[in-house]
């Protein structure tokens, strides 16, 4: 093989020590204290380095990444599973040696990392999802109190950390235990349809360590819904820097905007600074994506989607195509990792299997019927993900048809087989 990189470095990245390894000379080991990571910048350039390769190790790579790129060189980050050592001996001497050597002869893929406001504003978003997780876990915890004391609410309301399920708690750990005052506490809906069931669920078997065990997990939810409304704030002014002398094109839409039905970021004017963002290009007029999802992906990938040159390469680095790992007769899965921005797309897909009035759903439905679940929503998953390729690169407007659109396709499609059958078995087809 023909080397493409004269001038290339590889380093392996650890918790306590990084190693580099040129195409001529020793390895040498630096620390991972900012100071030796200049150090390291400076013998990169000393020796006439152009470009380094270093594998995407936790979050060990980010400070590095960043002192490297401001010394001017071609940082790549790649993915570990491409830098598998060869059978014998590992240590980390060999192992920068290795992404060196594939580095120089074109072997690896760059990974994409996001620059500037983006970077700032996908670590907001992603710390936000962190938060998320914990206060779900605190909803869980605050369940299992109440099922421990019989006090019946998950059962009776669909939100216990609803408006009426946090007045109802924050009165019973104030000491309130009459049935009649809580239930006056509730939503008047709620009042109207199931005030005999609620009355029912509220008479429980209080005890002490039921109660602190309540509260606990009450109070932590609290915090971290701080701790979101927080991170809504820096969504909040990094979209306003980013959107700072950006003008939305005349005749845009901005109105009517679909609704955010859970974790909806207190952000102003959301769709319209991602409207901004891709210069008028509305992602929501595709089944499954809202504001808030449309910013996720954001986040993740950027605005710019030309740097993948086709629909079915964006398809395949997002994890949402399907892969052949084939050897002989075995005909294995080869998966592809699972990135943030596929999962995405594959959430958005399992709201869509029970859509009434999409047609992606009834793909996705009757696709899960032949082939399972997983696959289903891989699918749907792969088809949001090229029509948004399309959107944002080549413009291309999607109409959502409905389900009678796609049901008469799939008699088409069955009418045509039949003839088809006809002519092969030279029989008649009569309608009835």
């Amino acid at each position: 093989m023909e080397k493409m990189r004269t001038h290339a470095a590889g380093i392996d990245i650890g918790s306590r020590h990084v190693f580099v390894g040129l195409e001529s000379g020793p390895v040498r080991s630096f620390e991972t204290f900012t100071g030796d990571l200049v150090a390291l910048s400076k013998y990169l350039l000393e020796n006439r380095v152009t470009t380094v390769a270093m594998e995407a190790t936790g979050v060990y790579w980010y400070v590095l990444h960043d002192i490297l790129s401001d010394a001017g060189l071609d940082v790549w980050l790649v993915d570990g599973r491409q830098t598998k050592q060869l059978p014998g001996r590992k240590t980390d001497v060999k192992d920068c040696q290795w992404i060196q050597q594939l580095h120089s002869y074109g072997l690896l893929n760059r990974c994409y990392v996001s620059e500037g406001l983006l970077k700032e504003l996908r670590s907001y978003q992603r710390l936000r999802e962190d938060h998320l997780r914990s206060a779900s876990m605190h909803i869980q915890h605050m369940q299992k109190a109440l099922i421990e004391m019989n006090i019946r609410l998950p059962e009776v309301l669909s939100q216990i950390h609803g408006a009426s399920g946090k007045a109802l708690i924050t009165a019973i750990l104030s000491g309130e235990r009459d049935r009649y005052k809580l239930l006056a506490l509730c939503h008047k809906k709620i009042k109207d349809k199931k005030s005999e069931e609620v009355l029912k669920a509220l008479e429980g078997h209080y005890t002490p360590h039921g109660l602190f065990a309540l509260e606990q997990a009450y109070k932590a939810y609290l915090f971290y819904q701080g701790q979101i409304l927080e991170c809504d704030r820096k969504i909040d002014s990094t979209l306003q820097q980013i959107n700072k002398d950006k003008q939305l094109p005349p005749g845009t839409n901005t109105g009517n905007r679909k609704p955010i039905r859970h974790n909806k970021p207190q952000v102003k004017d959301l769709g319209g600074h991602l409207l901004k963002i891709f210069g008028g290009r509305d992602a929501t007029r595709l089944p499954g994506f809202t504001d808030y999802n449309w910013l996720q992906l954001y986040t993740e990938i950027g605005a710019d989607l030309s740097q993948w040159s086709t629909e079915k390469r964006f398809a395949n680095w997002l994890g949402v195509s399907p892969g052949q790992n084939r050897s002989g007769k075995k005909n294995k899965s080869k998966s592809k990792g699972k990135p943030t921005a596929g999962q995405i797309f594959k959430e958005m897909a399992c709201g869509l299997l029970n859509s009434k009035y999409i047609g992606w759903g009834a793909f996705a439905r009757r696709l899960r019927g032949r082939k399972g679940p997983a696959i289903a929503i891989k699918a749907t998953a792969r088809k949001l993900a090229i029509q948004y390729w399309r959107l944002m690169v080549k413009g291309s407007d999607f109409v959502e048809k409905g389900i009678e659109v796609y049901d008469n396709m799939l008699k088409e499609q069955k009418q045509r087989y039949l003839q088809k059958l006809a002519i092969e078995f030279n029989v008649d087809l009569v309608p009835i």
